[in-house]
């Protein structure tokens, strides 16, 4: 009996995922990983439209299609308008990862209210609004949310308190959501520790935590992006789960 080659179905075809704040960075590699397991991508971005753009060109190179929304995910009627338009043009959202955050380093002595309210609408309130907005679309489609966390969100860094408390409310937004949202919908978060992203400024920074990690490196854009598409691809049975990839750094 001669052997056959039998071509399996990418694990995402014929989804739509919707990837918030992708224009760079994290968010970037995971819009090009859907588009890779083969998704229709949905994006959005809040100021960064080049950078956008060109992230949807190089989802159609990979033979995928792709679509960039402007929208401030801090603002209930900006999200409303998002989802509507994303349903609208791609017919539905099977997979949401609100990536959309911000990042600030700041002494405890001089957070203000500002800073404080400012790392919480977008990193906190953000992630809640798109998912409730989502929420009819993804029970239609029995779909999967992964929530981006941190490792801050893990353990207290002392000049991140604005920050580390907003991804631990995350986390447990998620796991709230898993037992609100289920059977239709699962929900998980993916937790990076230190991710090298080659930017020049942290080179010192990153050549510290390496030696710190038990992997004896940093994280990779790709190390995230895996992780997100395992959540995205696995069994639904999995939700109200935490997955830190950080090479052992928070043990």
């Amino acid at each position: 009996m001669k052997n056959k080659v039998i071509d399996s179905p990418a694990p995402l075809s014929g989804k739509i995922v919707l990837v918030t704040g992708a224009a760079k960075r994290l968010g970037r590699a995971i819009a090009l990983a859907a588009a890779d397991h083969g998704a229709t991508v949905a994006i959005t971005f809040r100021e960064s439209e080049p950078e956008a753009r060109q992230v949807v060109e190089q989802i159609a190179q990979r033979g995928a299609d792709a679509l960039a929304l402007r929208c401030d995910v801090t603002d209930e009627l900006s999200v409303r308008e998002m989802v509507k338009e994303v349903v609208s043009e791609l017919g539905a959202i099977d997979v949401l990862v609100n990536n959309a955050a911000n990042y600030s380093t700041v002494e405890f002595a001089k957070l203000t209210v500002q800073q404080w309210d400012a790392i919480f609408a977008s990193n906190t309130r953000g992630p809640f609004l798109v998912s409730r907005e989502a929420l009819p679309h993804l029970k239609k489609r029995r779909g999967r949310i992964v929530n981006m966390g941190s490792l801050g969100g893990l353990r207290p860094w002392p000049t991140h308190a604005h920050y580390c408390s907003s991804k631990a409310a995350l986390h447990m937004l998620t796991r709230v959501m898993a037992k609100a949202l289920a059977p239709e919908i699962s929900v998980n978060t993916v937790a990076p520790g230190m991710i090298d992203l080659g930017e020049k400024a942290a080179a010192a920074f990153m050549r510290r935590t390496a030696k710190d990690t038990p992997m004896a490196r940093n994280g990779t854009a790709a190390d995230i992006s895996a992780a997100v598409m395992f959540f995205a691809t696995a069994p639904s049975f999995i939700t109200g789960q935490l997955l830190a990839v950080d090479g052992g750094l928070g043990l």
